[in-house]
């Protein structure tokens, strides 16, 4: 079985199958690379049926169309999309997505620049509020493109947050932020981890299920 290694300071292994069906391996220094082999082979049974698990690796839905009455995600709801004539903007947004047939052709490129600016403006403020609130300092919060993963929290405490997110509903974004911020705390995701999760966010588990039943709608590029 193929797997990436990846070591820290960590005392546990921890072993993570990626949206993409790859298995990453978070391993302590300590552990040589026979261990690892030999640990992972003992859940090969476990990590090829989550690997081949249709539900949680879902179908992507096809691609959008731009075309008028398209439904395009904005923090957990659809909101209809309408090709006009003319529009002083690229792209505007009233409860109702505006672009002019002259940029329908680059409507993808539009909205992309779009969702990111709007990820950039919501998401810096959240976590503010909960880092804030959970006693913790961050570094810098960027929004970037990150293909298998919703956030990610450095060593150095860097927070990275995957600018589609903004698609999901505000419970879903708060619930990535403080989990992200949580590690900053707790490294790993012990009982301690998902208690401190719980208390900034008590219905994290709904959060956590939303993702899993919608993440593949967040993660299509249109």
């Amino acid at each position: 079985m193929e797997y990436t290694i990846k070591r820290s300071n960590r005392k546990t292994l921890c072993i993570a199958i990626e949206r993409d069906r790859r298995v990453v391996v978070q391993a302590p220094f300590s552990l040589s690379d026979g261990d690892i082999d030999r640990l992972v082979e003992k859940k090969r049974d476990l990590i090829l049926k989550k690997i081949n698990n249709p539900q949680k690796y879902p179908q992507h839905p096809l691609p959008k169309e731009f075309v008028s009455g398209e439904g395009m995600m904005f923090l957990g709801k659809l909101y209809r999309l309408e090709i006009v004539d003319d529009l002083d903007t690229e792209l505007e947004f009233d409860n109702i997505f505006r672009i002019s047939r002259h940029n329908q052709s680059k409507a993808h490129t539009v909205f992309k620049e779009w969702y990111r600016r709007q990820a950039e403006k919501i998401i810096s403020p959240i976590a503010e509020k909960f880092a804030k609130q959970l006693g913790v300092r961050f570094n810098q919060c960027k929004v970037s493109e990150m293909k298998y993963r919703w956030g990610s929290c450095t060593v150095s405490g860097n927070l990275n947050f995957n600018w589609r997110i903004i698609k999901a509903p505000v419970s879903v974004i708060n619930y990535i932020i403080v989990h992200e911020l949580a590690h900053l705390r707790e490294s790993n995701h012990t009982p301690e981890f998902w208690n401190i999760v719980s208390i900034q966010e008590p219905h994290y588990q709904q959060a956590k299920q939303w993702l899993k039943d919608h993440g593949n709608q967040l993660e299509i590029d249109f």
